[in-house]
């Protein structure tokens, strides 16, 4: 389990993600209780976020994590390559 904060101690992109993994998010008003953050230190993790700014809504701070799990999985079982609807990529230049 990773516990996703702006309090916590390091940034989400320094954990090496497992092959089962849970993310962790609190309510945008509170966040994750301090006691909960307090007892899993190591499993703490933030988005790098500039000073005094407001912090990112929960979705787009769940896809930023989602997709950094995915990246370091190589993106498995995702589509890698997008196709175009009216023309293939070997066609001549337009």
């Amino acid at each position: 389990m990773y516990y996703f904060s702006t309090k916590a101690p390091r940034a989400y992109t320094e954990v090496t993600y497992g092959d089962e993994v849970f993310l962790v998010f609190g309510k945008e008003s509170k966040g994750l209780p301090e006691e909960l953050l307090k007892a899993n230190k190591e499993s703490c993790v933030r988005i790098p976020m500039r000073e005094n700014l407001r912090s990112l809504n929960l979705s787009n701070a769940a896809a930023i994590a989602v997709y950094e799990v995915l990246r370091q999985h190589n993106f498995e079982n995702l589509v890698e390559e997008g196709q175009l609807t009216r023309f293939s990529w070997e066609d001549e230049q337009i």
